[in-house]
């Protein structure tokens, strides 16, 4: 098949689906000590074990003739590009990371970067919530990242103040009921 009826870019530098989620201007890339390890970590798997198992793949079905109708080589070439896309993304995220250690804060009742909150809504019904960094929060873990609305209604908030929530077409009031921090 010609490369003409086909969705495949032969450019490299293509990073359109990897936008990179927005930071205040003037913020910081702040992210945990565990958060950064874990993008590390997938950093270095990629590049050590990933990468190299790839590209083997792809020199092996080269070397088996007619590239055009190879599908190894076709299949092994794109998922070697979606590698490189998702190192250099890593590589430009883990530059701009801003290592913040939250155990630092333990025993204070201010919420700060990397605080587990649980506030109640209007109606006292209690939610949970961690503020992470932007590449770290995961929401079925109730991890929020730290420039999302309510963590930004919350932040620099103290134990039993009432915060006004601005959401789209409402505004509700919130409660911190309780605010912790992981032990040093």
């Amino acid at each position: 098949m010609s490369k003409a009826f086909t969705k495949e870019s032969d450019n490299a530098d293509d990073d359109d689906d990897l936008q990179l989620p927005p930071i205040p201007t003037g913020g910081k890339n702040y992210i945990t000590p565990k958060g950064y390890s874990a993008l590390r970590n997938e950093w270095l798997d990629l590049m050590d074990n990933e990468r190299p198992r790839m590209v083997e793949a792809v020199f092996w079905a080269a070397s088996n003739g007619d590239r055009s109708e190879n599908g190894d080589y076709l299949y092994g070439k794109k998922r070697l590009r979606e590698i490189d896309r998702r190192i250099r993304f890593l590589t430009k995220r883990l530059e701009i990371a801003e290592v913040t250690n939250p155990s630092l804060h333990h025993g204070n009742d201010q919420i700060f970067f990397g605080a587990t909150v649980t506030y109640a809504d209007e109606s006292g019904q209690e939610r949970t919530v961690t503020i992470t960094g932007i590449d770290e929060a995961n929401s079925a873990k109730g991890e929020v990242s730290w420039i999302s609305p309510v963590a930004r209604t919350l932040l620099k908030a103290r134990t039993g103040d009432v915060l006004k929530l601005v959401m789209p077409g409402r505004v509700e009031e919130i409660e911190v009921m309780e605010v912790s921090y992981p032990a040093p």
